[in-house]
């Protein structure tokens, strides 16, 4: 089987961190994003996975050249010249793959985590014998998104209705779609959306299905968003595989520590931690509900919370970081230094506070 995951551009949300690096490889919970996707497809017998891209496919090929080799698995891009929407990539991505076999293919967005039921995915799409399947997740504010009205007991999907005045179903689609290679006829090659024109088109036919999703899901493309998924995340390593999370005295709730971080004594760590390899957490440091990516050296008795932490970032001592801080990558926080919201790029040093959220150039 093969899947292709849409990539897409500039992951502006995600800056100051997407400056660094393609979205898709900026870590979450200790790894790349796009690896929790690839290392679930290989779980189900995906042999290829192709990156729908526009914007620096070098790096990302570079860099997940050594998890093809690790996982075993063939990775390739397909690049867009200008931005194809999401159906596009599907025509531009057509002789990749159809390969002839027959077989469905998985298309991801590659913002969306959750506990990727694809086998589950799979016979739920070979048991209704539609075209396509896509899933869905139940939220309580369905009247921000795209609600999918369909039958409950077959999963047929009737229709899609836009940000809806009235209550018409609390369930949006979660950007994880099984297709079959039939679909591919019905995309032209031009900037097309998959959810507004596509989609509505095979359920007019009656051949789309819809797929309810266990567990948690989250759009991860902004820092908010992130840090929520986080949590939702930890909570799933808890229940599936506890063995993953840290223990000891300083670790309250869900906490992730990578076996190269080093803790320092009479630390307070979580909950909903994420620490990343070659970090350095010194005595006294209190760590709330962020992530610490790789190589962050954090000083005696700072405390940050709800806030990400770029790599090879350097945070004071006695600093307090807050409320949604992002530091890009190699950021330089001083001694005492308070941040309140601060989303500071790459290569700065702070050596005063920022009282109110605003962007430090």
């Amino acid at each position: 089987m093969k899947a292709l995951i849409l990539v897409g551009g500039f992951g502006t949300r995600l800056r100051p961190l997407t400056l660094s690096m393609p979205k898709p490889l900026v870590d979450f919970a200790n790894k790349p994003m796009i690896l929790h996707q690839i290392e679930a497809l290989k779980d189900v017998g995906v042999t290829e996975v192709i990156l729908a891209i526009n914007y620096r496919p070098e790096v990302m090929l570079n860099f997940l050249k050594e998890f093809e080799n690790q996982l075993g698995i063939k990775i390739t891009c397909s690049q867009e010249t200008e931005p194809m929407g999401t159906a596009g990539p599907l025509a531009l991505a057509r002789d990749k793959l159809i390969d002839g076999s027959g077989e469905p293919f998985f298309v991801l967005n590659s913002d969306v985590i959750s506990e990727y039921p694809f086998s589950q995915l799979i016979q739920f799409h070979k048991s209704h014998g539609g075209e396509a399947t896509i899933t869905v997740t139940k939220v309580d504010e369905p009247s921000k998104y795209g609600v999918v009205v369909m039958e409950e007991e077959t999963g047929k999907v009737e229709r899609f209705v836009e940000k809806p005045k009235i209550f018409v179903g609390n369930k949006i689609n979660a950007g994880i779609y099984l297709l079959n290679p039939s679909i591919l006829d019905r995309i032209e090659l031009k900037p097309t959306s998959i959810e507004k024109e596509i989609f509505p088109k095979i359920a007019s036919d009656q051949k789309l299905f819809a797929m309810v999703l266990p567990g948690f899901w989250m759009d991860i493309g902004q820092p908010r968003d992130y840090i929520t998924g986080l949590r939702l995340y930890l909570d799933s390593l808890r229940k599936n595989s506890p063995s993953k999370l840290a223990k000891g005295a300083h670790i309250v709730g869900n906490v992730l520590v990578h076996e190269s971080a080093i803790i320092g004594e009479g630390c307070l760590i979580g909950p909903d931690v994420a620490v990343g390899p070659g970090c350095v957490v010194d005595p006294g440091v209190r760590l709330s509900r962020c992530t610490v990516m790789r190589g962050v050296r954090i000083k005696k008795h700072a405390c940050i919370t709800s806030s990400i932490i770029g790599w090879h970032s350097t945070v004071g001592q006695w600093a307090r970081i807050e409320n949604m801080t992002i530091l890009g990558e190699d950021v330089h926080v001083g001694d005492e230094v308070y941040s309140n919201g601060g989303v500071v790029l790459p290569h700065k040093e702070i050596k005063s506070s920022i009282l109110k959220p605003e962007i430090v150039m």
